[in-house]
């Protein structure tokens, strides 16, 4: 497995043409290949080598998701015989393999175990299967999971990190930003540090120093300035209310979560100051 950021081009084709006719085949897999898009001449040349296949070695170029398709890609797209779409797994299918897993361990479940565990990775393919190994671990081979064995030792996972609650933020998605903020002090992230990271999502976004650039240029591209420099000003009054002690600190973060993440963000700013000075 290769990764393309740590990896050469002529290293690539060495490893696909140098295999032999007669020696198993092998599988070569390159990970974030969009990579090489930094170059034209790296993706023409690596291009160009696909193109005249030597020995039995497959390899699979894996580009990661993008809102829109990388045009600079395509000459290795048209270079690869085939190409697929790996489309994220539906709640069934995860919940069908998570039973195989188990199965496999001779690990027996009690009602409600696996929908849990779906439920709790919000459908991510990857963490599903991390948590599930934490419970097969937990059961161990010819045991038993009940539902309150993965209330216990799972917590919330999914959106239960800044980036996670941030980006859901930035792209205006209020629902799904209101319940990560919820996993995310569910799973022990301080009132203050959230509040201080919205600050500095919606300061980025005006053109100050931020922590998660790209999801501030993502808050600028769907607020205009003068909408940001409200939803900023809502902002400092609702840290001022809690910290003057006339607001609850998490209800000060659901309000804020929704002015900034909210469609109308004019007025949901001055919902922050107004709903924190009711509890005055």
């Amino acid at each position: 497995m290769f990764l393309a950021s740590e990896t050469g081009v002529d290293e690539l084709l060495a490893a696909f043409h140098s295999g032999s006719l007669f020696a198993a085949r092998e599988l070569l897999l390159v990970l974030d290949v969009e990579d090489f898009a930094r170059s034209d001449k790296r993706v023409a040349a690596l291009a160009e080598g696909l193109g005249r296949p030597n020995s039995g070695t497959c390899i699979v170029l894996v580009e990661s998701p993008a809102e829109s398709e990388r045009k600079s890609l395509e000459p290795l797209r048209a270079a690869c015989p085939v190409r697929c779409m790996a489309m994220a797994p539906t709640r069934s299918t995860l919940l069908g393999w998570g039973a195989r897993r188990l199965a496999r361990e001779r690990i027996t479940t009690g009602p409600g175990v696996m929908d849990a565990l779906a439920d709790a990775c919000e459908g991510d393919a990857t963490t599903f299967f991390d948590e599930l190994e934490k419970l097969s671990s937990w059961a161990g081979p010819g045991g038993r999971l009940t539902p309150d064995d993965v209330a216990r030792i799972l917590r919330p996972v999914v959106g239960a990190d800044l980036p996670g609650y941030l980006a859901a933020v930035a792209a205006g998605d209020a629902p799904l930003a209101t319940r990560r903020l919820g996993l995310l002090l569910a799973a022990g992230a301080g009132e203050g540090a959230v509040l201080f990271a919205l600050a500095n999502l919606v300061g980025g976004a005006l053109g100050g120093w931020a922590r998660h650039r790209e999801l501030s240029y993502a808050l600028r591209a769907r607020l205009a300035p003068r909408d940001l420099a409200r939803v900023m000003d809502g902002l400092y009054r609702a840290e001022a209310a809690w910290k003057g002690g006339r607001a609850d600190v998490v209800a000060v973060l659901e309000q804020a979560t929704r002015a900034v993440a909210a469609p109308g963000p004019a007025s949901a700013a001055g919902s922050v100051a107004a709903g924190t000075s009711t509890r005055a």
